[in-house]
């Protein structure tokens, strides 16, 4: 096998520019400019799609495609931060920094796999995508290089899991939804209570339960997270407005869902933002999974949602570092978690 600690510092080198270089959300200019540049230097050729990178070699159409796909941006760095979020800070074995671990481990390690595997003679495609806007799930991301992607057979993701495989993750759907009254005096006892209108509806959400349990994702949950009406204490509000955060497993589609929580309302009115953030599940019996398993791996079901979502093919999520430092100050990944996968990549997909 080949010596992957010089691929290692290589990788460690380019997600400390990276943390150097903020890449918020819908401002990844800088940051998708030096993995151009990056990738460059190292003969890949990538084809820029906004901000989104996108490298393959010849295509056979009689082989089978896999994608490599992470994205460079963050989310924003919360107050609590004890060092600086844009200094990379290297102490024993942990790579500080925003987006370290969310998901840059997974972006560099992945990166490397392509340089160490793409001009070998494979039995299937390698396709590698640097993707934007994730934490967003904004046009300019993934969506805008979908259409640019070849024919894909599979995806591997490369979000933080502990080098464990998420066969399946959650999607997501948020509903806007508005009961409306009459305004009037509060002390004349005029009016129809918008708030009044609401609250039966606003009850059965907090109370139904969803019956298809899923064995990777547990149940689909829907919570009510705002909820706002009045302008002043002797108004009756004319106007009640809510938003309901569900969060689906595979057996219920958004559209489905939708149409469903709209039938048992009695008074409000329900406006989905989107049905794009579907629930995706890879099959067990996929070879791309069974060669998971073979490795020892334990596959599970991720709450967090990623790119897979908007993926109309089989994926699952891998990479290093945990979900559990994501989005948190003082983020960081091991370099050993670095290595590992980059390790585990090669193994898993050249075997």
């Amino acid at each position: 096998m080949t010596d992957i600690r010089p691929y290692t510092e290589d990788a460690v080198e380019l997600l400390k520019r990276l943390i150097a270089t903020p890449s918020v959300s819908r401002d990844e200019q800088a940051a998708a400019d030096i993995m151009q540049q990056q990738m460059h230097d190292w003969g890949l050729s990538p084809r820029r799609i906004g901000n989104n990178l996108l490298a393959y070699g010849t295509i056979d159409a009689q082989k089978p495609t896999l994608l490599l796909c992470a994205h460079i941006d963050t989310v924003k760095p919360v107050s609590t931060w004890t060092r600086d979020p844009f200094a990379p800070t290297i102490e024993g074995d942990r790579l500080y920094g925003l987006g370290a671990n969310d998901c840059g481990g997974g972006l560099v390690s992945l990166l490397q796999v392509y340089r160490l595997l793409q001009g070998l003679p494979l039995a299937y495609n390698l396709v590698y995508l640097a993707s934007c806007e994730e934490e967003v799930s904004g046009a300019g991301g993934f969506s805008l290089a979908l259409p640019e992607l070849p024919p894909i057979s599979v995806a591997i993701v490369g979000e933080p899991t502990g080098m464990q495989p998420a066969t399946a993750e959650k999607g997501l759907m948020v509903i806007d939804g508005v009961a409306r009254g009459k305004s009037g005096h509060a002390a004349r006892n005029e009016g129809v209570n918008a708030i009044y209108e609401a609250l039966d509806d606003l009850l059965w959400l907090r109370d139904y339960r969803f019956r298809k349990v899923s064995p990777l994702l547990g149940a689909t949950k829907l919570s009510v997270t705002v909820v706002q009406s009045g302008t002043q204490h002797n108004v009756v509000p004319d106007e009640c407005r809510f938003v309901i955060d569900v969060r689906t497993n595979e057996y219920y589609k958004n559209e489905y869902l939708f149409s469903f929580l709209q039938k048992h309302m009695k008074k409000c009115e329900l406006k989905a933002r989107s049905f794009r953030l579907s629930s995706s599940h890879i099959a067990d019996s996929h070879p791309l999974v069974q060669r998971c398993l073979a490795l020892g791996m334990t596959p599970y079901g991720s709450p967090t949602l990623s790119d897979q979502a908007l993926m109309p093919f089989p994926s699952l999520k891998l990479g290093p570092g945990e979900s559990s430092r994501s989005h948190t100050a003082d983020e960081f990944v091991c370099i050993s978690e670095i290595e590992h996968a980059i390790s585990t990549y090669v193994r898993l997909i050249a075997g």
